[in-house]
């Protein structure tokens, strides 16, 4: 797990995979709503015609000088769920996003959301 002492500082900044090579952009963070944790980034892929945001865990995620470095090939995120740039994650689409990383997913114990954009 990274910390920060402001996540929002960490926009822009570049996401690579544990290779090195670049995935896309930080757009932002969601937080885990249990533990108000880092749980994943929304990263900026693509063309400039044809950007989306994909979410990424952060789970053993690295910060270094000027970017993020995630446990995860960069294959697997560009085929992970996105949204488009301008949209909003839906709380039916949460449970695809851990699954495409093998990630238990649960809602909390009165239906909420389980990430929380920052």
């Amino acid at each position: 797990m990274f910390e920060a002492e402001n996540i929002r500082d960490w926009r822009g900044h570049d996401v690579v995979d544990s290779g090195g090579r670049k995935i896309g952009t930080l757009e932002s963070v969601y937080v885990d709503t249990a533990t108000d944790l880092p749980a994943f980034v929304a990263v900026t892929i693509g063309l400039p015609t044809r950007r989306r945001l994909v979410f990424v865990p952060v789970d053993k995620a690295v910060v270094g000088p000027g970017y993020l470095k995630v446990t995860y090939d960069k294959g697997l995120v560009k085929d992970a769920p996105g949204i488009d740039p301008d949209g909003e994650l839906a709380a039916e689409d949460e449970g695809a996003v851990f699954a495409h990383y093998g990630l238990p997913y649960e809602q909390g114990t009165r239906g909420e959301r389980r990430l929380g954009r920052r």
